[in-house]
């Protein structure tokens, strides 16, 4: 997964009334390569498994949260049709990048695709904030609550399932006047540009 600095378009986008609004859309420009080696467990004759190395095609179905910390806001991302015109002509007129239905789609082995996730309607008092990717590992973890898991209750209950997410973090050190792709930074101050969590 690679992916380009958050930046900022100004689209006309068709409004419920039937007339165009001219609005700023945030986007993040990515790229996603099955490089082979998926991991695949493989039973011993004891009971027990070993992980194999195989080369196959994986499911890629992603999903795109961007969250401001300050102000504890979460927009996922919207697949805005009309804003990817303007923002191929701008990055890559030969290149096609995909929505995020639209990239949905079994990657073969050494198989690249581009895509774009795109926000609209953004509280412009957001400095810091966070782009949570889903979608590049089947990794989970759960917790159980101890109080819930008693004899009796339906199995799961208390089962809290947490998936494996990738957490880029952006700063914007602006005011929330006309905020501008300029101002956007690759990760936060006392902060790692990236980090895997669960969630």
């Amino acid at each position: 997964f690679r992916y380009m600095p958050m930046r900022i378009i100004e689209v006309d986008l068709p409004q419920p009334s039937g007339r165009m609004q001219r609005k700023p859309i945030w986007y993040m420009v990515y790229s996603v390569t099955n490089a082979g080696k998926a991991m695949h467990p493989e039973a011993n004759e004891d009971g027990t498994y070993r992980i194999e190395f195989v080369d196959k095609p994986i499911r890629f179905v992603p999903a795109f949260l961007l969250h401001c910390i300050r102000l504890d806001k979460s927009y996922p991302d919207r697949v805005i049709p009309a804003a990817v015109g303007p923002i191929t002509l701008r990055e890559d007129p030969n290149r096609r990048f995909y929505n995020t239905a639209e990239i949905v789609r079994e990657l073969r082995v050494g198989e690249t695709v581009w895509g774009v996730a795109t926000w609209e309607d953004l509280d412009p008092r957001m400095n810091r904030f966070c782009v949570f990717v889903n979608g590049l590992t089947n990794a989970y973890r759960w917790s159980d609550d101890a109080e819930k898991v008693k004899p009796g209750v339906p199995l799961g209950t208390g089962r809290h399932l947490m998936r494996k997410t990738l957490r880029l973090n952006f700063w914007r050190p602006g005011d929330e006047f006309d905020p501008k792709e300029r101002q956007i930074r690759v990760g936060m101050p006392g902060e790692l540009d990236y980090q895997w969590v669960y969630r």
